[in-house]
């Protein structure tokens, strides 16, 4: 038998090109993902049906997992807040939007967005009278907000194909017009979320102690959780309780995950 022994400079050139082939592939894939990422946001891009199933069932899985959501932002005064808090304890949450605060604060859109958290509409004033005055009105309503969202991160025709009614879609006000709204979502290749746990900040003015007792209320006997909190101290200040309620979730044995984990789930 014979034996071939490579002289070391073709060792280090073969390793060189080897080391170089490897890298190249990762940038490629890492290339393609974001560049799937920018077509999946994208108003011109379809939603499946699984996603929409996945949304509309989200509550009902077995699986242990929070879904942070803060309404009505971006706001100067609590939102770097949460995403300073967020960014310490490595989770990413999703921020339903109001257009005319994302034009106001786009820098903290953007913000939210590179730190990997999922950027949904809100609606552009969360004015109801606004928002279901005519079909028209509820369109441009969402519209508005995604051009203010895609202008704000960069992003041409962005759409995050999710979108939360003021006061939520279970709330009775409205009811019979969310109903053709919805319709027109689903026409606008959007859907929709509630949420099934809160710790009432909008409710009334709650110390951080209560409201970290409302959301252990609220998340009882409950697995995955879609958890409602807002990124403003119109009333309540969750910014204050952040850090306590995520660590309350992780001591019950919660993961935590954002949309993007739904959209892109292979």
């Amino acid at each position: 038998m014979k034996i071939f022994i490579m002289p070391k400079k073709k060792i280090v050139i073969s390793c060189f090109i080897i080391l170089s082939i490897i890298m190249t592939s990762c940038f490629y894939f890492d290339f393609k993902n974001k560049e799937t990422l920018a077509i999946e946001l994208n108003s011109n891009s379809i939603i499946s049906e699984e996603f929409k199933n996945k949304i509309k069932n989200l509550t009902k899985e077995d699986e242990k997992v929070a879904y942070l959501t803060f309404d009505d932002g971006p706001t100067i005064s609590t939102t770097p807040k949460i995403l300073e808090n967020l960014k310490e304890e490595d989770v990413k949450a999703t921020f339903f939007v109001i257009g005319k605060y994302v034009e106001k604060h786009p820098e903290i859109v953007k913000q939210a967005y590179d730190d990997g958290h999922y950027i949904a509409n809100h609606g552009y004033n969360h004015n109801n009278s606004i928002l279901y005055k005519t079909e028209e009105s509820f369109i441009n309503e969402v519209k508005k907000t995604d051009e203010a969202i895609g202008k704000a991160i960069g992003i041409e025709h962005y759409c995050s194909h999710v979108f939360r009614f003021p006061n939520g879609f279970m709330s009775p006000q409205n009811k019979g017009k969310k109903k053709r709204m919805a319709q027109l979502l689903s026409e606008m290749n959007y859907t929709y979320i509630d949420w099934n746990c809160l710790n009432n900040d909008s409710v009334k003015k709650y110390s951080n102690t209560q409201l970290l007792n409302n959301l252990k209320k609220s998340a009882k006997n409950k697995n995955t959780l879609v958890v409602l909190m807002h990124d403003t101290k119109d009333v309540s200040d969750s910014s204050k309780v952040l850090e306590a309620s995520i660590e309350y979730l992780k001591s019950q044995g919660y993961s935590f995950k954002n949309f993007f984990d739904l959209e892109f789930e292979k």
